[in-house]
């Protein structure tokens, strides 16, 4: 399993409006290359979030189901890319003062990505998703701040 955790200088309702829009996935997702289509439902439990992922060439569309929803707290996914199986990306956020800690974690669930499950893959995806992260955190507080709720923080850097 890999685990990150980030703490963004945005409020859980900011990061939530992030996740609950699957139109901007590939926004902040690493190596989405296009939303495909979003259930009007999304992020309710049984919608459904089709994206095209990849890098150049080498692409594939994947299908996210949502698993579990608990608005503003929680949102577990099942993402589905043939022919590599499924994963469950669980996220996590949790009210830190005026931020948000968020904690996301991977793991497979079907598919050759159980048996490569360990070290080396469980590193990589930690590499992926911290830069996902990155992102998602640059764009909660540059929307944090055009709301003037408050500052990214220390010197005005951002996560």
């Amino acid at each position: 399993m890999a685990r990150n955790r980030r703490l963004i200088l945005s409020s859980p309702s900011k990061v939530w409006d992030l996740l609950s829009d699957g139109h901007r996935y590939g926004e902040w997702v690493s190596g989405t290359q296009q939303v495909l289509a979003v259930d009007p439902q999304w992020p309710d439990v049984g919608a459904r979030l089709r994206v095209r992922v990849g890098v150049g060439p080498l692409v594939l569309d994947d299908t996210c189901v949502v698993r579990i929803c608990e608005p503003r707290r929680r949102l577990e996914l099942e993402a589905k890319a043939a022919p590599f199986g499924a994963a469950r990306i669980a996220m996590n956020l949790i009210p830190w003062a005026e931020s948000t800690l968020f904690l996301l974690e991977w793991h497979p669930l079907r598919g050759p990505g159980t048996r490569m499950h360990g070290l080396p893959v469980d590193y990589l995806v930690s590499v992926r998703n911290g830069m996902m992260l990155t992102k998602l955190a640059r764009i909660a507080v540059g929307e944090q701040r055009g709301s003037g709720a408050f500052a990214a923080g220390p010197a005005g850097r951002t996560p």
